[in-house]
């Protein structure tokens, strides 16, 4: 159901539905993977190495993370950021599929080129996420400005970081670190897409004749694989990304650690190499990697059971209005 299907029998989505179906699926998951963001975060932007036996590292394994920012920030600490990060999954969520439902439509009936290939869902998967990406990239900016931040707060709210970041640095502050995203997400999210359609036959011709009563567990074990292969193929550049969204926050970061100012994405990938070795480019990959297999599971998860309801009420409403 991700992406359009020529030999699709039933009633079809209108864009807003699939935009409807994107949104819901995007805010439901970003509620239940928010906490690992925020670790992932925290990871990528510790310059010191992430060691126990190194006495200035902040972070040095999950679980110490994880009670480390309980300690001195609360529970609460692990949903910083939340609600540009919710405004930022709705959106892109939003955007992402109805692109993507677009374009491989566009293919299947413009070219000889069947929608359900690999290589279609590639190319597409990467371009619709071009699109949600410089759509949502703002609030991508604050999400990670406001999770990497601790106490005292620099930002009291999500309006009280917009104006100072307009004011104090420029609007074109809201897009530090688009460069590697959009470097990124385009093997990134074209690997989910193909991943995803690929596992999903592979699951079906392992576990034959599974139906809907699988059809869920299917979603999610094939989404999330799709997600740390992804994920592990692209991830330096996602670390650059978040570099460069803190650049200009300094302040911020003091009681973390070192900090460092980059003049973008080559300078920055050229100081991590000289001051954390060829490692640093991982830095936070194990939460990463949780995350990924969470987020891009439930996504695909929640998307294709918010269609499936869409559906099943649009036959329902056309059989009724069919008897009267």
């Amino acid at each position: 159901m991700v992406g359009y299907d020529p030999n699709s029998q039933g009633t079809s989505l209108s864009a807003v539905e699939i935009a409807a179906a994107g949104s819901a699926s995007g805010l439901v998951t970003r509620t239940l993977i928010s906490p690992f963001d925020v670790l992932k975060i925290r990871f990528q932007l510790q310059i010191e190495q992430l060691c126990s036996r190194n006495p200035q590292a902040k972070y040095y394994g999950i679980w110490q993370a994880i009670c480390q920012i309980w300690g001195e920030e609360g529970p609460k600490a692990f949903w910083k950021g939340h609600v540009p990060a919710q405004f930022l999954s709705v959106g892109y969520g939003a955007v992402q599929f109805v692109s993507f439902e677009f374009l491989t439509k566009l293919v299947h009936h413009g070219t000889s080129y069947d929608a359900r290939n690999f290589g279609v869902h590639f190319v597409c998967g990467g371009m619709a996420a071009c699109a949600a990406t410089v759509t949502v990239q703002p609030l991508d900016t604050l999400r990670t400005r406001m999770a990497a931040q601790g106490e005292p707060k620099i930002y009291r709210n999500l309006r009280h970081a917009v104006i100072s970041m307009y004011q104090g640095e420029g609007p074109l502050t809201f897009y530090r670190g688009l460069s590697p995203t959009l470097i990124a997400i385009v093997p990134y999210a074209g690997l989910q897409f193909s991943l995803y359609n690929f596992l999903q036959r592979l699951y079906g011709w392992i576990v034959p004749g599974g139906g809907s009563k699988t059809g869920s567990v299917k979603n999610f074990v094939c989404g999330s694989c799709a997600g740390v292969i992804s994920k592990t193929l692209t991830y330096p550049f996602d670390l650059f990304k978040k570099r460069l969204q803190v650049g200009g926050f300094e302040q911020a970061r003091a009681t973390f650690g070192q900090v460092r100012t980059y003049s973008g994405l080559m300078d920055c990938a050229r100081q991590i190499v000289q001051d954390e070795g060829a490692r640093g480019f991982f830095k936070g990959l194990s939460p990463s990697l949780l995350k990924a297999a969470f987020s891009t599971g439930f996504t695909f998860f929640w998307y294709e059971l918010f269609c499936r309801l869409m559906h099943t009420l649009k036959e329902a409403n056309n059989s009724k209005r069919e008897k009267d």
